[in-house]
């Protein structure tokens, strides 16, 4: 189909991403309320539980867009995707990160 009718084939896979990912939608937010509800159990702060959860979206929203601009025939903007959702998952992880070597270094006798 992707050779004879190129725009239909791409807008069936965009289609066919979105339908799954609606589909899911249900089970995400029951993931996600778990892993709150341990959280809170476990009284973890949650602006790193959020932070967390949002990296995780970018992750596999970025994945997404790539693999979509791959099968439109566009590898090199699907690297610039790619490259630029891993440079928002670092930006967002900083804080997390500065909180573990702070804690690491309190941990350090002397």
């Amino acid at each position: 189909m992707k050779e004879q009718k190129p725009n239909f084939a791409f807008l069936l896979i965009v289609f066919t991403g979105c339908a799954i990912f609606l589909f899911l939608v249900d089970q995400i937010y029951q993931i996600i309320n778990m892993i709150h509800t341990l959280a809170a159990n476990a009284k973890v702060n949650l602006i790193y539980v959020e932070t967390i959860l949002k990296i995780i979206g970018i992750a596999y929203i970025a994945e997404f867009a790539s693999q979509i601009t791959k099968d439109a025939g566009q590898g090199a903007i699907a690297s610039k995707i790619e490259l630029g959702g891993k440079i928002l998952i670092l930006a967002m992880a900083i804080p997390i990160l500065t909180v573990m070597i702070e804690t690491i270094i309190r941990l350090i006798p002397g």
